[in-house]
């Protein structure tokens, strides 16, 4: 059997609220993950470019935004080159503890857009959230420190 997708949990330093905001805001978003040419929102296409390209070049993420619940819950679609025309999908769960935010990701499909050989870009994928969420880590707890 294919386990065709990752699911990470994390904590965050910093509110809901503003975790929201690093998830949907472009320029928060370049703080941690991948710049965005705008604000995600309901509906619309979005496209996230690797950190100083130039905003004309090709996206490296890209996909559809499905869902938003801010800020609870935020579902896209998620593409990459790898994937060909084939799309997966995030599911962002925000929940309140205690000081912070639990961040739960759900990144399915991986398997069925990965092709004939879906573990080495299953465990780069795993290996690239793990980096963007001590990213996301780092930015929340500077956020807390600022405010």
């Amino acid at each position: 059997m294919t386990t065709s997708s990752l699911t990470k949990t994390i904590m965050i330093d910093a509110t809901p609220e503003t975790v929201w905001a690093f998830l949907t805001d472009k320029d928060r978003l370049g703080e941690w993950y991948h710049p965005a040419a705008a604000d995600l929102s309901t509906d619309y296409d979005y496209a996230l470019r690797e950190k100083g390209k130039d905003p004309s070049a090709e996206p490296t993420i890209w996909g559809q935004v499905l869902e938003m619940d801010p800020p609870r819950r935020l579902v896209t679609t998620f593409c990459i080159a790898p994937f060909g025309d084939r799309e997966t999908t995030l599911t962002w769960t925000l929940d309140p503890v205690a000081g912070g935010t639990r961040v739960h990701l759900v990144h399915e499909g991986i398997a069925e857009a990965a092709g004939d050989a879906p573990l080495p870009l299953l465990m780069a994928l795993d290996a690239g959230w793990d980096e963007h969420f001590a990213n996301l880590r780092a930015a929340g707890k500077a956020t807390r420190a600022a405010a």
